[in-house]
C-alpha cells in the first residue's frame, strides 16, 4: 500500500502523532514548541491545515473522544486543554506540574485526562466537574498507557503501577468536593492494584495495553520488548523478546574482524486497534515491525527508514499507521542540531489483512 511523507517540514524532533478519533485529523508535536495539525482531504491525503504555536517543546498530546478537543503537555510544565473551533483555537490550563510534563492520556469511558511529569507527580483531571487530583509517585515517570479501566505507569526505577481509573476518579472527586466546601477532610488515598517490576532490565522507553484490556507491552533502551498480562495466572505466560538489533562486524585489538551485535532502544510500541493482538514497534534503528503478542510472531518487517522511529500512532480504524522519524542520539552526536532533512512524518496505508497476526507454529 501507500507510503507518503508529510509536507509541512518540522524544524525539531517529532515528539508525538495523533489521530482523532475520527481518523480525519492527525496531530503532530515537536521540540520546536508547535503543533501541527492535518486534516484528510478529498483524496484521502493528509494536507496541512495549521500550526499552533506553543512557548515550549510539546512532549504529547492526546485526543477528547469528540474529535474536536485535545490535549498538550511539555517543558511548559502545564497540562493543556485545545478546542479546535474554525479559526480561533481556546486554550484552558488544566493544570500545572512543577516540572517538565512528559505524557499525556484521555480516558473516554471516565472522562478524566491524565499526565504524568518529571516532578515525580501524576495528576488526574475530572473535566466534570474541573477537580485535579495530584498523587505523588515513587520516581520519574517514563511512559503511560490506558485501557478502559487501568492506567500503566512505568518509572525510571524500572516500577510498574497499575492504577484502577474509576479509583483515581473518585479520589479526584473528593478532592474537589473537599475544596469546594473549604473543608479538611482528608482524601482517601489508595494506592494501585498492582506493583510490580518491569520484566525488563534496562530503562523503559514506550508502553502500551492490549485492546482486549488484559495486558501491555512495553519496550526498553535495550532492544527488547516485554509481554505482560494483569491477571496473575494469565502472567505465567509473560515473555519478552530481543529486536531492532543489527549484527555487524568490528576489529578487536589484534586486529582481527569479530561479529558485533548493535543493540537499538525500541521508542514506540503501538497496537494494533482491529487485529487486537498485532502491535508494531519503532526503533533507533530506523525500522518499524509488525508482531502477534499471541503466536509470539513477527508479522511484517518494513523498510528502514532514514532515521530513528520517535512514535508511533494507528488510525481507529488500522488503516494508518503514523510515522515520527527524527535523529536520536544512536551515532554520539548529543551535541549537534538535529539534520532537518531527517525530521518527517509518514503515513503508512496498511491493506486489510496487512497486520493480522500469524498463525501459531506447529510442534513436531
Amino acid at each position: 500500500m501507500s507510503v507518503t511523507e508529510l509536507t509541512q517540514p518540522l524544524s525539531d524532533v517529532v515528539s508525538a502523532a495523533r489521530f482523532s478519533p475520527d481518523g480525519q485529523t492527525l496531530l503532530v508535536s515537536s521540540w520546536d514548541t508547535d503543533i501541527y495539525v492535518y486534516n484528510r482531504d478529498g483524496k484521502g491525503a493528509f494536507a496541512f491545515s495549521r500550526k499552533i504555536c506553543s512557548t515550549a517543546p510539546v512532549l504529547d498530546l492526546a485526543w477528547n473522544a469528540n474529535g474536536t478537543t485535545f490535549y498538550a503537555v511539555g517543558l511548559a510544565q502545564q497540562v493543556l486543554q485545545y478546542q479546535l473551533d474554525g479559526d480561533n483555537i481556546p486554550h484552558t490550563v488544566l493544570s500545572v506540574h512543577d516540572s517538565g510534563a512528559c505524557k499525556v492520556r484521555y480516558s473516554a469511558k471516565h472522562n478524566v485526562v491524565i499526565s504524568i511529569a518529571w516532578d515525580e507527580t501524576m495528576h488526574i483531571h475530572n473535566l466534570e466537574n474541573g477537580g485535579v487530583f495530584r498523587m505523588a509517585l515513587s520516581g520519574k515517570p517514563v511512559a503511560l498507557a490506558l485501557n478502559d479501566d487501568y492506567a500503566v505507569v512505568t518509572l525510571v526505577n524500572r516500577k510498574v503501577y497499575v492504577h484502577d481509573l474509576a479509583t483515581l476518579k473518585n479520589q479526584c472527586t473528593q478532592t474537589f468536593a473537599h475544596q469546594q466546601q473549604e473543608e479538611e477532610k482528608p482524601v482517601t488515598r489508595e494506592g494501585p492494584v498492582q506493583l510490580r517490576e518491569s520484566s525488563l532490565k534496562f530503562l523503559t522507553r514506550d508502553v502500551a495495553c492490549m485492546p482486549d484490556g488484559k495486558g501491555f507491552v512495553c519496550s526498553s533502551i535495550e532492544g527488547r520488548v516485554g509481554v505482560e498480562w494483569f491477571d496473575k495466572e494469565d502472567n505465567k505466560q509473560m515473555y519478552a523478546f530481543k529486536c531492532h538489533r543489527e549484527k555487524t562486524t568490528t576489529v578487536n585489538e589484534k586486529g582481527e574482524s569479530v561479529p558485533l551485535d548493535v543493540v537499538f532502544p525500541v521508542n514506540a510500541v503501538a497496537f494494533h486497534p482491529v487485529h487486537k493482538g498485532s502491535f508494531a514497534t519503532g526503533g533507533g534503528d530506523g525500522v518499524v515491525a509488525l508482531w502477534d503478542a499471541n503466536t509470539k510472531r513477527r508479522i511484517k518487517q518494513y523498510q528502514k527508514l532514514p532515521a530513528s522511529v520517535a512514535c508511533l500512532e494507528f488510525s481507529a480504524d488500522g488503516r494508518y499507521l503514523a510515522i515520527g522519524v527524527s535523529p536520536g542520539f544512536e551515532d554520539g552526536k548529543e551535541q549537534n542540531e538535529p539534520d532537518p532533512s531527517l525530521i518527517k512524518v509518514v503515513i503508512r496505508e496498511l491493506g486489510e489483512a496487512e497486520a493480522k497476526g500469524k498463525a501459531a507454529k506447529e510442534k513436531s
